[in-house]
């Protein structure tokens, strides 16, 4: 074996055992116990924002209504929420 297969060997054994303790310990915390479902909302708001972000940035003209576009990204959940509960009639 050459050096650089030895290094890749070693560093391959690190990450495994890395993995292995992390999972060992998958939903052991009390954080995720606290706060079921947070976790993956943060994730589907955080991609949601940034197609938001793109499709506003793209349909802006200028470099204000782009400003515009941004703000609105962050809050378009609020806007959906509000115009589903206006035809529900709630």
């Amino acid at each position: 074996m050459t050096k650089e297969e030895d290094f890749e060997k070693e560093c391959e054994e690190k990450w495994e055992k890395k993995f292995e303790k992390k999972f060992e310990n998958w939903g052991k915390c009390d954080k995720w116990q606290k706060h079921p479902g947070g976790f993956m909302g943060g994730g589907f708001y955080f991609l949601a924002f940034i197609g938001a972000a793109v499709y506003y940035i793209q349909q802006s003209t200028s470099f204000g209504m782009g400003i515009l576009g941004l703000l609105q990204a962050l809050v378009w959940p609020a806007m959906l929420i509000y115009k589903v509960f206006t035809l529900l009639k709630m």
